[in-house]
């Protein structure tokens, strides 16, 4: 029998393993994973669980992030008994202001936002581009401004610094501190060769801006601009073009087939320069709010 949704401060070693588990079956399910990085990092981690268990397995489950940001699944095969319901309900009883994103902005997701009197405050989006001759080539660069790979040990302060900077005002990327960077170092697709950093003597040789690509899993053959963040010092000087060009030549070389990055809809600048290096919409994930919430600005990266 399925039972109410059920909080946790933190989910035993079987329920972690389930939710993953149960994660990968709805991905599969919807062509979408239902769990961002961030979510399925703090997995293990004290925090605001939810699960809806039917006997010994679970069959739904959400988190609530410090922020207020909500993740949610049900698995396949347990749909239309009023799980996701149960578990957004709740969630949104033991914290009003959670914002729940619905990653590809399905119609079930859509409707249910609605029947629970949520609107869309936040559309992240998903742009791709397959991968052409000539992109392995690394572009030219203003005079001076130099790029380099990541040297783990020696360069973690340089790229928080940066990143702090860039995204002072983004609700995710700009609270990367240094546990969350050795977090992400840790993990199997983490290459410091494709962490690329530009240094300008214009500012004592520092470290002004990272393009930090990714393949997951290693050896795949789609490619991701994971992040790409200049210093405000440095904007105005027709960098990010070039330091989109820089990932996007290293991904290439490692013989990617398709290059896939996220961006915010509102971030006009940024969308102007992955256009023109022929990125497009494939995808949309949206968040929700109560009626009432005001919606999510982000900074808008030069």
């Amino acid at each position: 029998m399925t039972a109410g949704a059920t909080p946790f401060a933190r989910l035993s070693d079987d329920h972690v393993q389930q939710v993953r588990a149960g994660a990968d079956l709805a991905a599969v399910h919807d062509g979408v994973a239902p769990l961002s990085e961030a979510f399925v990092l703090a997995l293990p981690r004290e925090g605001d669980h939810l699960v809806v268990t039917d006997g010994d397995a679970v069959v739904g489950y959400a988190a609530t992030a410090a922020d207020g940001s909500l993740e949610a699944f049900v698995v396949p095969e347990q749909r239309g008994r009023g799980i996701g319901r149960t578990l957004l309900t709740a969630a949104l009883e033991r914290r009003p202001d959670v914002r729940p994103w619905a990653h590809g902005d399905l119609p079930a997701s859509r409707a249910l936002g609605e029947r629970l009197g949520l609107q869309v405050v936040r559309e992240l989006l998903v742009l791709s581009r397959n991968v052409q001759p000539g992109d392995e080539q690394n572009p030219a660069f203003p005079d001076g401004v130099r790029h380099r790979t990541f040297r783990p040990g020696e360069d973690e302060g340089s790229l928080l610094a940066v990143n702090a900077a860039a995204f002072v005002d983004h609700p995710e990327q700009g609270a990367l501190d240094a546990p969350g960077l050795a977090e992400r170092m840790a993990q199997p697709w983490f290459d410091p060769e494709g962490v690329l950093l530009l240094e300008d003597p214009a500012h004592g040789e520092r470290v002004v801006g990272f393009h930090w690509t990714k393949i997951d899993p290693p050896g795949g053959e789609i490619g991701e601009v994971y992040v790409v963040g200049l210093h405000p010092d440095v904007h105005g000087r027709g960098l990010a073009g070039p330091l989109t060009r820089l990932g996007l030549a290293h991904l290439a070389r490692r013989g990617v087939t398709e290059v896939e990055l996220y961006v915010e809809a509102d971030n006009h600048p940024a969308l102007a320069t992955y256009r023109r290096a022929g990125f497009t919409r494939k995808a949309v994930h949206v968040m929700y709010a109560r009626r009432s919430s005001p919606p999510v600005h982000d900074a808008v990266q030069g």
